[in-house]
């Protein structure tokens, strides 16, 4: 029994392909045997087709279920290759964005350079021109300071009751002054106080004189000392014009007379003597500007002994003594008012009205006709 036991074990781990399992030889003691093995190969037969039937069915489960797994693969495959394809896109975009990048930050670095260094040069260009207007307008201070000082000194020094005529040649003796050679040209600035005590006329002192202060004009004029002005709007000034300037420079040829007037309260003209020896430049000029004899002003034959330019014109007109002296008066007058508006009159406000009175009597004696005889 062991032994066909262990036969059938055998046989059905591995089944025949055809027929069933028969013992060869038949034992001598069991002669049922046969029969009853038999009946348990067809038993165990059936047992083994269900076997082999799951075993296909798993086969084809194993199959079916290898297929959708290789086929789900390929798709995960594909997508993942598609999305390597479009990184790989994104990626080379982003390269060319930052080549690009890199591009213009090299120019903008290269630009930005070459504008510091034009900076700094341009720089470095205006400190040099900034020095040089700083070194020149050290000088114009220096020389400025200079004239300041020269001119509070002459017009501490030199009073209208006591010239200092070592200051003011002009009013030194005829004999004195003919040591004096060429030309002298004096700016109406510099030229204002230089004749104004030479002009009166008065046989006595001006201290001796009786005088008394008008309330109107003293009032008018205490008002402009407190804003010293040029402007011909205010009543002290405006009464000057009406009464002194206007008529002291009201000449013939009025044209001219218009250009000396404002030249004169520009403060840019320029009276200078003329050398006997001295000819005109040419004939036209000498016609057109008056003449040695002849007066540019009023138009009559005098003896002109100066001449004036206006501003840079370079065009000279020669004067008479009488045009001369109103124009100087008219020039001592604005110098006066000039140096109160600078402050460089300390006086009492009494003494600075009475020497504007003085000025404008000048310039009513002029008007009139009345001059030194240095003129």
């Amino acid at each position: 029994m062991l032994r066909g036991q262990v036969s059938f074990e055998e046989e059905s781990q591995n089944p025949p392909a055809v027929g069933h399992w028969k013992p060869l030889m038949p034992s001598k003691g069991d002669k049922e045997e046969p029969e009853g093995g038999c009946q348990d190969a067809g038993g165990v037969h059936e047992p083994q087709s269900m076997e082999q039937l799951n075993v296909s069915r798993l086969r084809s489960s194993s199959v079916e279920i290898r297929e959708k797994g290789s086929e789900f693969l390929r798709d995960e495959l594909h997508k993942a290759q598609k999305e390597l394809k479009l990184k790989d896109k994104e990626c080379e975009r982003l390269s060319k964005v930052r080549e690009q990048l890199e591009q213009e930050l090299e120019e903008l670095t290269a630009s930005l350079f070459e504008e510091a260094h034009k900076m700094v040069r341009e720089a470095n260009t205006k400190q040099a021109a900034a020095e040089k207007q700083l070194r020149e307008a050290r000088g114009k201070i220096d020389m400025l300071q200079a004239e300041v000082t020269a001119l509070k000194t002459l017009v501490i020094t030199s009073t209208p009751s006591s010239p200092n005529r070592e200051l003011h040649p002009q009013l030194q003796s005829p004999s004195k002054a003919g040591f004096r050679k060429g030309h002298g040209r004096n700016k109406s600035t510099s030229s204002a106080v230089v004749s104004a005590a030479g002009h009166s006329v008065a046989p006595e002192p001006v201290s001796r004189e009786c005088k008394e202060v008008d309330s109107i004009l003293f009032a008018e004029f205490q008002a402009w000392k407190e804003s010293p002005t040029l402007d011909k709007s205010c009543s002290f000034l405006d009464r000057i014009y009406r009464e002194d300037v206007g008529p002291c420079l009201d000449f013939t040829k009025q044209e001219l007379s218009e250009l000396v007037r404002v030249a004169v309260e520009q403060n840019t003209l320029t009276i200078e003597p003329v050398a006997s020896q001295t000819l005109p430049v040419g004939k036209v000029a000498a016609e057109e500007c008056g003449g040695p004899k002849k007066c540019a002003l009023s138009g009559l034959p005098r003896t002109c002994k100066h001449r004036i330019m206006l501003g840079d014109s370079g065009s000279y007109y020669y004067i008479s003594p009488s045009c001369r002296a109103r124009i100087t008066a008219v020039c001592n007058f604005f110098t006066y008012i000039r140096y109160i508006q600078q402050g460089l009159v300390r006086q009492d406000v009494e003494l600075m009205y009475w020497e504007v009175m003085r000025l404008r009597r000048e310039m009513s004696l002029a008007k009139l006709g009345f001059y030194p005889s240095e003129m």
